[in-house]
């Protein structure tokens, strides 16, 4: 039986990140190798540690600069990149090696690209006014935010919201969404 492997990138807080660490425990066919972050100094990397999975922070020049991190993660047998708040564009490295996978906090292609990320979004929904406004689920491709959409998932904006209500709810989607897309996307 197959047992597919998923590494996660991520640069802040990591709850995402916990999320689908706990979604996968005691799965059979799936399960979390390993989380990756550019910040040594991110919650994640403490979050992964605390649920008994490696966490490893590298530098800039790894990432862009040097086929390291793609040489490590095709050692570990990756199967799947998951980014889960993280911000930095991918190089094409480690496009061409795997099937990676982003969320993000809006309807694209409405709010995204580079530096829209986190409460920079919920504003803009809010600052314009918009009826509406969700996650999107998408393929990462070179550029930010543009990859081929798997799941969007929409929810109504109240009257009363604020940016930090907002990204509450919007935290609420991509906890139930995410993890089960990526079950999705590899057993399917």
């Amino acid at each position: 039986m197959n047992r597919y492997k998923v590494a996660i990138f991520a640069s802040g807080s990591g709850t995402n990140a916990q999320n689908i660490i706990e979604f996968f425990e005691g799965n059979s066919s799936i399960v979390v190798d390993s989380v990756w972050s550019n910040k040594e100094t991110a919650q994640v990397i403490e979050r992964a540690h605390k649920l008994n999975i490696e966490a490893f922070a590298f530098a800039r020049n790894d990432f862009y600069d040097t086929n390291k991190l793609t040489d490590e993660l095709k050692k570990r047998n990756i199967d799947l990149i998951v980014l889960a708040g993280f911000l930095w564009l991918i190089p094409d490295s480690l496009i061409q090696n795997f099937k990676i996978v982003n969320i993000h906090p809006s309807l694209l292609p409405k709010y995204g690209g580079k530096g829209m990320y986190g409460i920079k979004v919920h504003e803009a929904v809010i600052n314009n006014k918009d009826s509406e406004t969700g996650i999107t689920i998408h393929l990462v491709d070179n550029d930010y935010d543009s990859g081929k959409i798997l799941l969007q998932e929409k929810i109504n904006v109240l009257p009363e919201d604020t940016p930090q209500s907002l990204q509450e709810r919007i935290h609420e989607l991509e906890y139930k969404y995410y993890p089960e897309l990526i079950k999705k996307l590899l057993l399917e």
